[in-house]
């Protein structure tokens, strides 16, 4: 069973849901409610492929004692006033390494040994460990810690979650009239993810396939075709994302917003603060924050500027080696830093934009450009290029 996909996945929601609702009316706690629905999911999710489920198993099983590991060295480095700092990182090393042997393997392979998610759990987990180093994670429990890698309307896309707001949810018991303002919250986004999937991205896909053969097959027909792959992407994506959200809205969980307008965005870094925001967010407070921290406190650049540039190229090859490990990924993301890069040099350095990046004129043309941009590193993501 396909999560937001196969109409079995929508029917078993409607039970999950009301009996949150019951409960939610109850004022009854339900982050245990939502681990035992998130298992109950997970099972079906892998149901047609065991070994599938035997590696997500297992895959938890390691994750949980990588965190207790952290655990375990944070507290000891914090008694005995001692950095820990490299044990975390070996850790961290491998909680990544199934990841990567899995993004590797499939390039020789499709049926390389994974399991559907990988990649969002491994970012929730890493984010885990990390935020353990630095001390703002030292009391949740392992049943918090499996329930917030499990929860299942975000476990196989997304959004990426932060472990400490899903913690506080769990801890926290909301009155009645509080889950009812999440519910309808969550129905609305729930519906509008549905009306993205399955009307704005089938219109998307057909724009792809039927409009590059009505308009001819040259420049024209490229164009649209690539227009209508990316118009695809986001309705696609937004869909599970919107959707996903108001699932969690709806069993009393904040999931973060994944899309604001990104096709208003007036230069590449707006864009990336509108587009796929939970995994531009992640990469931006544990990739770019850290490199940074580290470049400057080594003075590896003379300039905050250069350091900047290096760590956006750092940033989004590695967006592009996480979707997968083919060079149209690879060059998506590499293609994004040099966007980025350019993007922070042209903010910082040149003074015409400093005089008139608030005048309308030139708003319209940075917004003009900056989609242009966009719609090209569609094309690479998809394909069309490379």
């Amino acid at each position: 069973m396909d999560f937001f996909v196969e109409p079995a996945f929508f029917v078993l929601c409607i039970p999950i849901v009301a009996v949150a609702f019951v409960l939610g009316m109850l004022e009854r706690p339900l982050w245990r409610y939502a681990m035992g629905a998130s298992a109950v999911m997970l099972f079906l999710l892998f149901f047609r492929s065991p070994m599938a489920l035997v590696y997500a198993v297992a895959y938890m099983g390691f994750s949980v004692l990588l965190y207790r590991l952290a655990l375990s060295g944070a507290r000891n480095a914090r008694n005995s006033e001692q950095g820990g700092g490299l044990s975390t990182y070996v850790l961290v090393a491998l909680q990544i390494l199934p990841l990567v042997a899995y993004k590797v393997g499939v390039l020789f392979t499709p049926d390389f040994p994974g399991f559907l998610g990988i990649s969002y759990i491994t970012f929730k987990s890493v984010q885990v460990l990390l935020e353990v180093h630095d001390g703002l994670i030292d009391d949740m429990s392992v049943a918090e810690y499996l329930g917030f890698l499990c929860f299942f309307p975000t476990f196989t896309s997304g959004p990426i979650m932060r472990s400490r707001p899903f913690v506080d949810d769990a801890r926290t018991s909301l009155t009645r009239d509080g889950y009812l303002e999440r519910f309808y919250r969550g129905a609305g986004w729930f519906v509008l993810g549905a009306l993205y999937k399955f009307v704005g991205a089938a219109l998307a896909q057909w724009a792809m396939w039927f409009v590059p053969a009505a308009v001819g097959n040259g420049a024209p027909g490229w164009l649209a075709g690539v227009f209508g792959y990316g118009m695809y992407l986001f309705f696609d994506f937004a869909g599970y994302s919107n959707m996903a959200m108001g699932l969690g809205l709806m069993l009393g969980v904040e999931v973060p917003r994944n899309f604001r307008a990104p096709f208003v965005a007036i230069d590449i870094k707006d864009f990336w603060d509108r587009w796929h925001i939970s995994l531009s967010t992640w990469l931006r407070d544990f990739v770019f924050m850290r490199f940074s921290a580290f470049a400057l406190g080594r003075k590896l650049f003379k300039s905050r500027v250069t350091c900047a540039c290096v760590g956006f190229m750092l940033n989004m090859v590695l967006m592009g080696a996480w979707h997968g490990l083919t060079p149209a990924y690879l060059v998506y993301g590499l293609y994004h830093g040099v966007l980025l890069a350019v993007c922070h040099l042209m903010q910082k350095k040149w003074k015409f934009y400093k005089k008139h990046k608030r005048d309308r004129w030139f708003r319209i043309v940075s917004w003009a450009v900056t989609m242009m941009a966009v719609f090209f590193g569609f094309a690479l993501f998809g394909g069309y290029v490379i």
